[in-house]
Parts: structure tokens; sequence; C-alpha cells
């Protein structure tokens, strides 16, 4: 009995030396995001090469986050593996709010379906969405001397010739990649893939006759057409382009009603970041993409800006992955 008395004695002193402790965890994670973002600068992970369209984008961002957090927003080009470098970094990132990224559909969506031996990440359980930032169409373009000038043209070429015409994308599994193999699985054609490493390259070959195609995002078509060095052929949104009014969507052809796919970019933090930081980070996040200002910057760049909560764009990815699966399997996407 006097051993139970003194066990339980015991029990009692431990927990009432230990209950601060416990108390002093919420406490001190309370504190912290009180703080935020005060203590230090924040710092926003951009996957690609400093003066891309994605990098443009993220300096402006980050000026404005700044700005309005009254915190300084250091942009980071951490690239490599088509952007999963860059996410990689922000998914082993702490969850406390200063560490961001700029991820785009390939390296948030694709890329593990693609070559899940090398894409550790899973981005919708590794990371937090906060919100979309812009989307963009894609656009088909061609050589000038291609004897086509409109899609179904295109598509008369290749069934005439399976295999011999040759398209260009950035890379195996991007978005770009994903569009092009949409649009010859609904046409049912042949046509070859040539994998770049970036969008200047394709446009120098393009003008040089030695690639019939390309898959290039709004942003690098636009001047490249309108100064015609290359034509376009259609457009991937639902509706043409402001910039290229001549350019018909690839849904305006009959076989082709409904068709849309667009290249998008969302801002991310580290998962189990706190729900007030990501509620914050939103709310800034949609002000910033109302402003006049930035509007305009990104109608310059061919973008247009998103919206809305991150519970919406989280749903959004799982919708726009689901549907990337589909064209990868069924187009054999593999690296």
């Amino acid at each position: 009995m006097l051993a139970r008395f003194a066990h339980s004695r015991f029990r009692r002193l431990l927990t009432r030396a230990l209950l601060p402790l416990a108390l002093a965890v919420p406490a001190a994670a309370t504190a912290a995001e009180a703080a935020w973002p005060a203590a230090r600068p924040i710092t926003l992970v951009v996957p690609y090469s400093a003066g891309g369209s994605t990098d443009v984008i993220a300096r402006l961002l980050a000026q404005k986050l700044g700005e309005r957090l009254r915190q300084s927003v250091v942009v980071d080009n951490t690239t490599g593996a088509g952007g999963v470098i860059g996410v990689r970094r922000a998914v082993q990132a702490a969850p406390d709010g200063y560490t961001l990224v700029m991820g785009a559909d390939s390296s948030i969506a694709i890329a593990r379906l693609v070559n899940p031996a090398a894409v550790k990440y899973d981005a919708l359980k590794d990371l937090e969405p906060i919100g979309l930032v812009n989307t963009a169409a894609m656009v088909l373009v061609a050589r000038s001397g291609l004897q086509a000038n409109t899609l179904d043209e295109v598509l008369k070429l290749a069934r005439a010739q399976p295999g011999k015409l040759t398209y260009a994308t950035s890379g195996i599994g991007t978005v770009l990649h994903v569009a092009m193999e949409m649009l010859k699985a609904q046409a049912k054609v042949d046509i070859t893939h040539v994998p770049y490493r970036g969008a200047a390259q394709q446009v120098t070959d393009l003008m040089g006759q030695q690639v019939d195609l390309a898959m290039l995002i709004s942003a690098s078509a636009i001047p490249n057409v309108t100064g015609g060095k290359i034509k376009g052929i259609a457009v991937s949104s639902a509706r043409r382009l402001e910039a290229l009014p001549k350019v018909p969507a690839v849904a305006e052809t009959p076989a082709f009603k409904g068709f849309e796919i667009n290249s998008w970019t969302g801002l991310f933090a580290p998962a189990r970041t706190p729900a007030p930081i990501v509620e914050r980070l939103n709310r800034e996040l949609n002000a910033i993409l109302a402003s006049p200002e930035v509007a305009r910057i990104m109608k310059e760049q061919g973008v247009t800006p998103g919206h809305g909560d991150a519970a919406g764009f989280a749903a959004f990815i799982q919708r726009e992955q689901g549907r990337y699966a589909r064209i990868v399997e069924s187009a054999g996407i593999r690296e």
C-alpha cells in the first residue's frame, strides 16, 4: 500500500512538473505565428532560371508581397530537373512561413506521374497550396516553310505522313508535352516529339526549318508570331488571345469542341505551415493580383491573374492532376 501511495504521489509530482512544458509548446507556436513575418526575410524559391516568364512574375509578386507584409521577400532561383529541385527544396524547408515556392503545373502535378523514381515528393501532401498566381494559354506554332496554315491543314499533313512531322516542347513531361499529346490523341495522329531545354532554342530551330511545329507558352509565342518569325496555328485556351486575334483556338475546329488546357503557376508553402499564415498569404496574394498595375504587367506577359482561396486552389490541382494522369498513361509518357 505504501508503494502504491508513493507511486501515485510520484505521478502527481511528474504531472505538475511536465504540465508547464506541455502548455509552453502551443504557446510558443502561437507566439511564433503572431510574430510572423517580423522575425526575418521570407525566401521565395523560383525553380526556374532568372529572366524567364515565371521568374519575372515571381519578382513582381515578391516586391508587392514585401510591401504588404512589411518584410523583405527574397527571390532565390533554385533550378534543375524541370523545376523539381526547387520544389523539393521547399518541401524540405521548415513549415514556418519563411520559405515559399512558385510551383508550376509540370513540377507540381506532372513530374511525379512521369518519373516517380526520381520525384520523391507528393505535392498534394508535402506542400500547402496558398493560391493560383496565373494561368497562360499555350500556342501551337509552325515553321514558316511548312505547307500548312491551319490546324486542319497540319492534321491533314500528319495523317498523310505518319510520324514524319516533328514538334518541339521544353521537355518530356512538361505541360506543353502533355497538351500536344492530348491534341494528338483526340486527332488520332502521329507527330514525333523533340524535347528541348527551353523556348529560345525551339524558336531558333523553327526559324531554321529544323523542326516543323512547337508548343510554346503564350509569352514566348506572341512576340515571335506577331513579328512574323513563325506561324501561329492554334491556341490551347477556350477563346482566342487578345494579343493573337488571328490565331484561332483549338476548340474552334469542330472536331475539338470543348478542348482547353492551360499552363498555370501557384504559390505554395511547406506542408503543416500554420493555417493563419496560409490564410494571410492567400489574402495578400489575391489583393496583389487584383491590382490594375499587376493585371497590366501580367497581360503584357500573356498571362491571366489567378484568384480564389487556398482550398479552391487545392481542389483545382487535384482535378488537373487527374486529367494529366490520364494523358500521361494513355500516351505512355515516361522519363
